[in-house]
């Protein structure tokens, strides 16, 4: 899934949190309503300006970001 075409980080947008082109629904959101048990169907029919492919590209755009994320061990 390439989510570079579907999300954008813009600074005058919600403070440049990622969210779906040419909307101001964060993908933090999106993510969040999935996390909540939401169906896709049912985010679909609640935002009817959004794709399925547009629920993909967060959930591809979370795993990348997670996926770069780097944890070092410290010794206490």
């Amino acid at each position: 899934m390439d989510w570079q075409s579907h999300i954008t980080i813009d600074p005058n947008i919600l403070v440049g949190k990622p969210t779906i082109v040419g909307t101001r629904l964060a993908v933090e959101f999106i993510i969040d309503l999935l996390a909540q048990g939401w169906s896709t169907d049912e985010i679909l029919r609640n935002y009817p300006g959004l794709t399925i492919d547009d629920i993909r590209a967060c959930l591809s755009y979370a795993s990348a970001a997670l996926k770069s994320e780097k944890v070092y061990a410290t010794i206490a």
